[in-house]
């Protein structure tokens, strides 16, 4: 069923006579949420007498808010004030006040899906999730964990989408030029293909014609269309439009037939992904993504509400890097569409293998929330995260050679299920003796004879899953180095490693097994680390919550890896 929804320009603290206004508008329309774009408040630094007297009423509950009303973080820092109640009220500023934050996905009790990026992009941070969640600025990668979302209804960015204007033959009112847009704002649009994309302008109004999306291969018949608008603040002098009113319908398919007028995406060609600045910044574990009150906690039902719930979608997926509870200090290195962490409760420690005084129990995982790589629908997506992905656990390699000399191999696995959350690949280095005389490989093959799956390990190597058509799977690389690898005990291209090109050969000699998943038989999800555990002896670190690590002692065993892998991180040189 449709919902309405009223969106509103930035009010700049004069928030007491839009709020009047809006409600006045649903008491004749019975809207089902309300948006206000850019900054809701005065600029702290020239606030009047009034502003904090309208302030003081809003935080003491003397505004009333008959709707839902959702605000975002513009271009000037919130007031302390503000920022104490946000802390203390898990982002409900008062009763049916909602703050969307910097970076935030957000579905509504009517499964309105709110994709969010507030601030402006700050260039003197080089990389990392932004540090602070309430400073009016945000990081490349705050709107690359966005992408995670793969889909929105609506989406908010403070600024404009580099290029929105190309293809268009609307002009912008007469002394206006085209606000500065930021490339962030337009990947994120292009990845996501929002139904509605908002931003602000303060003097001027802008509605672009519709635009159409490159149809994917998943849904070869449809082009989805985005409708790109800009409100003008509510305080314009040249009384532009700031208020804007629409009907959406967040199971409504994409329209067969474009309208009249449309045109295809701007961004098209420009859909390349932006290169990133190094990862030297550390990882901050501020985020914000919630659904706030009783209609937007999450896993939280509405009274009388007796729908089975969704599966975990990107807000509350462990895997994106939009989730607040995810372990950002463990990541250690970002890419274009995948990035690598060190598993939370790893199964080696820094004292399992001596030339490895920090934990190698790795996780290399894609962006996109998607559950296997076969499902990611764009064709070219695919391909690029599997690469990435590969060239993730090749830099290990060369870094293990580095290490170890030819001491250690390595094993990665991968659990591909259509039913699954969030597809990863588990890596973990393991003594070259053990691969060498069969017994990494054996090890894989009897644990799943004892647990009697219907299926075999067969030798082969499935790339990005396709060629499975859909069957589920379990699939293990077991690699070792080559003597001609190693000289004198280290990689003779160790240096080269941070520069290997997508398509350099691998170094060493491996094995790929996959076992077919019987969709009759349930899998343990464990069933690699169960493997590894009992060839490293390490059976009493089988289940990750018996590892647990304060913050602290994971951040100094993350720190370690980082600063020891960083020759090898070609993400750093991208």
């Amino acid at each position: 069923m449709a919902s309405k929804i009223i969106v509103t320009g930035a009010v700049d603290g004069a928030f007491p006579a839009i709020l009047d206004k809006i409600s006045k508008l649903h008491s004749k329309n019975s809207f089902s949420l309300a948006i206000v774009l850019g900054d809701f408040f005065a600029s702290p630094e020239k606030a009047s007498e009034e502003d904090a007297a309208n302030l003081s009423a809003l935080l003491s509950g003397k505004i009333d808010l008959p709707l839902p009303t959702y605000f975002t973080l513009g271009r000037h820092p919130l007031p302390a004030s503000v920022i104490e109640k946000l802390d203390k009220s898990d982002d409900e500023l008062c009763p049916n006040l909602y703050f969307l934050g910097k970076r935030s996905i957000t579905k509504t009790s009517e499964r309105i899906r709110i994709v969010n990026l507030g601030g402006s992009l700050d260039p003197t941070i080089l990389a990392g999730l932004s540090k602070e969640k309430y400073l009016p600025f945000h990081t490349e990668d705050d709107a690359k964990s966005l992408r995670g979302a793969n889909s929105a209804d609506i989406l908010i960015t403070s600024h404009w989408p580099s290029d929105v204007r190309k293809g268009s033959k609307i002009l912008l009112p007469d002394g206006i030029k085209t606000p500065t847009g930021e490339h962030c704002a337009t990947d994120l649009c292009a990845a996501l293909r929002p139904r509605y994309h908002f931003s602000t302008s303060n003097d001027a109004f802008y509605e672009r014609e519709p635009f159409f999306h490159l149809p994917t291969e998943k849904d070869p018949e449809t082009k989805p269309i985005t409708r790109f608008i800009s409100l003008a603040s509510t305080n314009n002098s040249s009384k532009q439009k700031s208020l804007y009113a629409f009907s959406i319908d967040p199971t409504a398919s994409a329209p067969v037939t474009l309208p009249v007028g449309t045109t295809a995406s701007p961004f098209i060609t420009s859909q390349k992904r932006q290169r990133l600045p190094s990862q030297n910044e550390s990882y901050s574990r501020f985020s914000n993504t919630h659904q706030n009150g009783d209609h937007y906690r999450p896993y939280k039902r509405r009274r009388n509400d007796h729908h089975r719930l969704p599966p975990p979608g990107p807000q509350d997926c462990f895997f994106c890097l939009s989730n607040p509870t995810i372990k950002t200090h463990l990541i250690a290195s970002i890419a274009d569409d995948t990035y690598l962490t060190i598993a939370k409760g790893p199964l080696t420690t820094p004292t399992t293998f001596v030339a490895l005084p920090f934990p190698t129990h790795l996780l290399i995982i894609p962006l996109e929330h998607t559950p296997t790589l076969a499902s990611i629908s764009n064709h070219e997506d695919r391909a690029r995260t599997y690469r990435e992905m590969q060239r993730y656990r090749r830099a290990l390699h060369s870094f293990l050679i580095a290490r170890c000399g030819d001491k250690m191999g390595a094993v990665a696995w991968e659990i591909s299920r259509a039913g699954g959350v969030h597809t990863h690949w588990q890596f973990m280095p393991v003594p070259s003796d053990l691969v060498k005389k069969g017994l990494v490989e054996a090890a894989f093959k009897v644990e799943a004879e004892n647990e009697k799956y219907p299926t075999s390990f067969r030798t082969k190597d499935v790339g990005d899953g396709v060629v499975e058509k859909g069957a589920d799977f379990f699939r293990v690389w077991i690699w070792v180095p080559k003597a001609e690898d190693v000289v004198d005990g280290q990689s003779p291209h160790a240096e080269d490693a941070a520069a290997e090109d997508d398509e350099g050969q691998e170094k060493g000699e491996q094995k790929c097994l996959v076992l077919p998943i019987n969709a009759d038989f349930r899998f343990d999800l464990q069933f690699g680390r169960r493997v590894m555990a009992k060839l490293l002896g390490l059976e009493g670190r089988v289940n990750w919550r018996d590892c647990g690590q304060s913050d602290e002692e994971e951040g100094k065993d993350a720190v370690a890896f980082k600063e020891a892998f960083k020759r090898f991180d070609w993400a750093l040189e991208e």
